[in-house]
């Protein structure tokens, strides 16, 4: 396995392995790999003939300084994760490597509307650095494949749309949440929970299992059911902070057209922000 720092030793990667006619899969990441990104690794391996995994904890797409110095760097380890799956390379570039005049006098890519909605609106700048990024990391890659988990729902819908607006020739590949045992989506900042908070946190996932059987029932009553789980959360233990009903195609609000929603979750257990979602397949709401 290849650990690579640097732009040019990657581009004279990739370009061998497009000689030779490989199919590419690319995982981005910020590391501190769990099992959620090992299941994106195995994915990739199923499709592609070449797997690159990149780990950057990119500063563009931290709107909180401290959040940004608090995210677990566990390289060493994650690469002895990803030997182990038998990746062909890491992509692991420093903040002065990918970005060297600085974030200030960098280019950036801004997806209009989806950057600036729901989880955009409350984390200015959050989406811009992350579209940014993965066009970056697309340039230099120049993958057939990329792999994306669906954990991130907005995310993963802006990508599609920077994708299809920019003709990117890349190929997103849309990954099922990974879950534990009791429901808890799998994420590296579970990390920061402690003993008692892992035992509430499921609750997250549980409370929008509930919120979903009452949508399909009456999907014209969703802005009743935002305020039943902002109210269950806050007596389960969360503070919540974002929570939306949208279509799941468009994230805009529900219609009498809309065929699958989704829910979207964020809150605050203790001082850690636990997001989740869950699609739900609806049936056609009356006019």
């Amino acid at each position: 396995m290849l650990i690579v720092e640097t732009s040019p030793i990657l581009r004279r990667e990739i370009r061998r392995w497009k000689l030779d006619g490989k199919r590419i899969a690319l995982v981005p990441t910020m590391g501190n790999l769990h099992d959620g990104h090992l299941t994106l690794i195995d994915e990739a391996k199923q499709q592609a003939d070449i797997v690159i995994v990149s780990i950057f904890v990119n500063p563009m797409q931290f709107d909180r300084q401290s959040d940004l110095a608090n995210y677990p760097r566990t390289l060493q380890e994650d690469c002895e994760k990803l030997k182990r799956r038998g990746i062909n390379l890491v992509f692991a570039p420093s903040a002065k490597e990918f970005y060297p005049e600085g974030m200030e006098k960098q280019t950036f890519v801004e997806v209009p509307e989806l950057s600036s909605i729901l989880e955009g609106a409350s984390r200015p700048g959050h989406f811009r650095g992350v579209s940014t990024v993965v066009t970056k990391l697309f340039n230099l890659v120049q993958p057939d494949l990329a792999f994306f988990g669906e954990k991130d729902f907005q995310q993963l819908q802006l990508i599609r749309k920077m994708v299809h607006d920019l003709s990117f020739d890349t190929q997103i590949v849309p990954v099922p949440i990974v879950r534990a045992k009791n429901g808890l989506a799998l994420s590296s900042r579970n990390n920061n929970l402690s003993a008692d908070e892992l035992k509430v946190a499921p609750q997250l996932y549980n409370i929008m299992k509930q919120a979903s059987e009452k949508l399909i029932a009456a999907p014209e009553t969703a802005d009743t059911l935002i305020q039943e789980m902002n109210e269950s959360l806050r007596q389960t233990g969360f503070t919540p902070d974002e929570l939306f009903i949208r279509d799941a195609e468009t994230l805009a609000p529900l219609t009498n057209t809309t065929k699958k929603a989704v829910i979207l979750m964020a809150a605050w257990l203790g001082q850690t922000r636990l997001i989740d979602n869950l699609q739900i397949e609806l049936p056609t709401i009356s006019a």
